[in-house]
């Protein structure tokens, strides 16, 4: 089932176009025993009743499609006489209206579900009239099938928290008695899949409320097929496989997996820059593993031992790209990488700032040279600079009448004379 399927059969789970012919269903306490059983004409309940039911239908085609919604298959054996794909097949064909299959399929979830607490199990049935589309979507007036169906979906029911509340009858504020409330679906499915618009008796819709917990013990017991894993498990897998190959440095882990989720999501980018959207999921080879872990710059050790545990993990089913991407390793990745920029940054403007601070300490020293150099010669008309050596050979002489310095140079001494305005 494709997002387009869903969508058609959730757009008629509304009071004035859904279908339900009948619900059924069972409330079971914290022990496992059933103390209340519902068995319904779905149009005859109140109207209350039935947008309550309808929102539970809803939620359990809900999610993210390979995550909370799965797509499960069923062997060949099970669609066989005494295969839970069979039983399900009679259970549909009954309408929902044999007491004793319903029972035995009851049975069969209590004793599977692994769940504290109590639940309700309820079970609709519907025939939806599948009209066909032209080729803009339109719809004309003539069927293509009957899509007979029949979904499930088990709700935890907890009791409310204390509060207080108006009591009328008493004309006070008060404690609230408080009340076994149906909550969302835990989990659920619909059988058989509605795929391309049209009967899949060889699949199973499967739905779960929380992807890190799909309780695979219904997706085995009572449907029969093998479990599949959420992306949420997908990518927990993929991290500790990760996180294991470089368990010496726990930060270098997570430097090493944020940069291959960079990666992952590049890959992502470019197909649908080449081949559009609509395109199909990128199937994650051994070999694009080894590709991206030696972008990464992954040491070739650390590679063998991450492609071990990937085909001990995922085996002949490896996942796809999109379902180890981590939209919160993502956004950790991107906000790293711009705390990296911006120290970068700082550092830059400190060393700038400590450049000018140093120019301005020797503009300083230079100008205070300056003033004590022409506060020496504050008063002369003629000052004379030499090295030190050339002190003690300086003579003053009167050449024709007037009195002169004379400084004698060596044949490899030069001399400049600089005017000093004042």
């Amino acid at each position: 089932m494709n997002k387009k399927d869903i969508l058609e059969l959730k757009k008629r789970f509304k009071k004035d176009d859904c279908s339900f012919t009948r619900l059924t269903g069972c409330y079971v306490n914290g022990d496992k025993n059933i103390i209340l059983h519902l068995n319904e004409s779905f149009l005859n309940l109140e109207e209350d009743e039935l947008f309550k039911y309808l929102e539970i239908a809803k939620k359990t085609l809900s999610g993210t499609i390979g995550n909370n919604l799965l797509e499960l298959n069923f062997p060949i054996n099970e669609e066989e006489i005494g295969g839970r794909q069979k039983s399900l097949m009679i259970l549909k064909a009954s309408q929902l209206k044999d007491e004793n299959l319903l029972d035995n399929f009851y049975k069969t979830i209590i004793d599977s579900y692994d769940y504290t607490g109590n639940f309700l199990i309820l079970l609709f049935h519907d025939a939806y009239d599948v009209l066909t589309k032209t080729s803009d979507n339109g719809k004309l007036d003539e069927s293509e099938e009957v899509y007979e169906y029949i979904l499930c979906a088990i709700c935890p029911v907890t009791l409310s928290k204390p509060a207080l509340g108006y009591l009328e009858d008493q004309h006070k504020i008060g404690a609230r008695n408080r009340d076994w409330v149906v909550g969302p679906p835990d989990i659920g499915f619909i059988f058989p899949a509605f795929t391309d618009r049209s009967t899949d008796i060889h699949s199973v819709m499967y739905y779960t409320k929380n992807a890190k917990d799909p309780h695979p013990e219904i997706m085995e017991e009572v449907l029969g097929c093998s479990p599949k894993q959420t992306a949420a498990e997908k990518k927990e897998t993929f991290h500790t496989i990760v996180s294991k190959a470089i368990a010496d440095d726990e930060e270098k882990a997570e430097e090493v997996f944020l940069e291959i989720q960079e990666n992952l999501n590049n890959i992502v980018e470019e197909t649908d820059f080449i081949k559009g959207t609509e395109r199909e999921p990128i199937a994650l080879t051994n070999d694009t593993v080894k590709e991206i872990l030696a972008d990464t710059g992954v040491p070739e050790e650390v590679t063998e031992k991450i492609e071990k545990s990937f085909v001990e993990a995922f085996g002949d089913t490896p996942p796809t790209v999109e379902e180890l991407i981590d939209d919160k390793a993502l956004q950790l990745n991107e906000k790293i990488k711009k705390e990296k920029e911006l120290k970068k940054k700082v550092e830059f403007l400190e060393a700038q700032l400590e450049k000018a601070k140093q120019e301005i300490a020797l503009d300083a020293e230079n100008k205070e040279a300056l003033e004590d150099n022409n506060a020496l010669i504050e008063g002369y008309d003629v000052v004379l600079q030499v090295k030190a050596e050339k002190v003690p050979q300086i003579k003053s002489e009167i050449i024709d009448g007037k009195k002169c310095l004379i400084v004698p140079l060596e044949e490899n001494e030069q001399a400049n004379v600089i005017s000093i305005d004042k």
